[in-house]
């Protein structure tokens, strides 16, 4: 509880800012609707942050698999690990097209339902591997000389089910924001991403700290069953569902009551809507930019330590609080600014937190073998998760319309993760391998970390520069009160 008070503090300051905002006018919400609506959201929330802890306990399990030796090698080396990343990440960003219109037919539950399920199952057989390796179980010679390979499968299996988690948490939660409190929903977007970032990792370090490795992969399989069957009595895909009148949205969809198109068609309206298709360029960036920090500032920190000693940063050891705390504050300030300073457009906060990214990349390639490196990297995190709350999270809400926000949010997400992919590949080419320590534990050898983040930050700036004052054409009439159904 020490470890997470930081946290809890900062979450009831936020939630104390998001409820002492002037409501916004002309919507009509009841407080009896807006208490059914976190009843829907917070459900959704915590099953996405466990979902998070099962998707990045396989970068928390990197160095204690690699500390473990088989025939005298690492069990898992850093190329390893890339090579992981890069197959989930690849299967994640690609599943979109699968998942994204399946999401848009069968609704957001019944996807995160799917998702969780599947996530949980994969995780469970990444825990038993695990446990085999370790205590020479059934088939631990096999598993331990394929680990890499076995691991890799598990993972883009258990990354395929974890692709439902965005789109089904958007789609769910459209028909219940209006455009115009959209960035509000944007900011709980960013500290769920957040608090799944915490589990996923000071939670995770603790977990093998105290018990045996698989259980890394084990908890978070425990966790996802029970938020199964939370969410399957809980949530509902629209206010309807839940006894309450829906309301025109704002959004680019309207009313949505005309004819469902086909796949294609959906597609084909999504790749020819150049603000869509910006939007997904500057996820691409993000999805580079965001990983480059998690997944590899703690191994940079670990195999430089015996030069750098940044391992003994306050940074390094609450790395997983860090980052909760940086993206609650990116997600919170992005959205409350871009509903109440940009009329709810979503370009203009983009753009200022990617200058952010391209100063703080400029600056971690001049300083990256000081001990300001720690907290540059948090803050650079703050801006780029508050980015991608902002545009997975909600304007793919605002351009795809309820109907299609599943196609929508799929591009989008599917390229943040064709983003990761791209650079779990070449940081696995270009990054030193620690099979040979030396090379490893010279900071001049790790130049390319942050010098390669410039670029892709710049053009992100250009991006979503573009889309500075893009804003959707309402379709519908404006908002009307909901009502409880009889």
């Amino acid at each position: 509880m020490s470890d997470f008070a930081p946290i809890l503090i900062l979450l009831v300051v936020v939630g104390i800012v998001l409820a002492r905002l002037p409501k916004v006018e002309g919507l009509g919400h009841s407080d009896a609707f807006r208490r059914r609506r976190v009843m829907n959201w917070l459900p959704l929330g915590l099953t996405y942050a466990f979902l998070y802890m099962g998707r990045y306990n396989i970068k928390v399990s990197q160095h204690a698999f690699g500390d473990i030796l088989f025939e005298g090698a690492p069990l898992m080396t850093n190329s390893d690990f890339a090579d992981i990343f890069f197959w989930g990440t690849l299967t994640y960003g690609s599943s979109f097209l699968i998942n994204g219109p399946l999401t848009d037919r069968i609704g957001g539950k019944t996807a995160i339902l799917i998702g969780a399920g599947g996530a949980l199952v994969a995780n469970g057989l990444m825990g038993f591997v695990t446990w085999s390796v370790l205590n020479d179980g059934w088939m631990a010679t096999e598993f331990s000389t394929n680990l890499t390979a076995t691991l890799s499968v598990l993972y883009a299996i258990n990354m395929y089910f974890q692709s439902f988690g965005a789109v089904s948490i958007v789609k769910c939660n459209a028909p219940w924001f209006h455009l115009r409190e959209r960035g509000v929903f944007g900011a709980i977007f960013g500290i769920l991403i957040s608090l799944g970032i915490y589990f996923a990792f000071d939670v995770g370090y603790m977990i093998i700290e105290n018990f045996e490795l698989q259980f890394v992969f084990l908890v978070p399989t425990v966790l996802l069953v029970v938020m199964w069957f939370v969410v399957m009595g809980l949530v509902k895909d629209t206010p309807g569902g839940a006894g309450f009148a829906d309301f025109h949205l704002g959004d680019a969809g309207g009313d949505d009551d005309g004819e469902q198109l086909g796949v294609v068609d959906v597609f084909k309206k999504m790749l020819t809507n150049p603000i869509v298709v910006t939007i997904a360029l500057v996820e691409f960036c993000s999805g580079f930019l965001r990983q480059a920090i998690m997944q590899w500032f703690r191994t940079f920190a670990k195999q430089t330590d015996t030069l750098l000693g940044l391992k003994a940063s306050f940074v390094y050891e609450n790395w997983g609080m860090l980052l909760c705390c940086a993206g609650i504050m990116g997600g919170v300030m992005a959205g409350i600014i871009s509903d109440r300073v940009f009329q709810s457009r979503r370009g203009p906060v983009a753009g200022i937190l990617y200058g952010g990214m391209l100063l703080g990349s400029i600056v971690a390639a001049l300083t990256y073998k000081t001990a300001f490196l720690p907290w540059l990297v948090i803050l650079m995190s703050m801006c780029v998760i508050g980015v991608h709350g902002m545009l997975s999270g909600t304007a793919s809400m605002d351009f795809g319309g309820k109907k299609n926000v599943g196609v929508a949010v799929g591009i989008i997400d599917g390229f943040v993760y064709a983003g990761t992919a791209f650079m779990a590949l070449l940081y696995g080419w270009i990054l030193p391998d620690d099979t040979n320590p030396e090379i490893a534990a010279n900071p001049d050898n790790w130049i390319w970390w942050p010098v390669s983040m410039i670029p892709i930050s710049l053009i992100g700036l250009v991006l979503a520069l573009r889309v500075w004052n893009a804003k959707p054409k309402s379709k519908g009439p404006g908002p009307k009160a909901e009502a409880k159904a009889a």
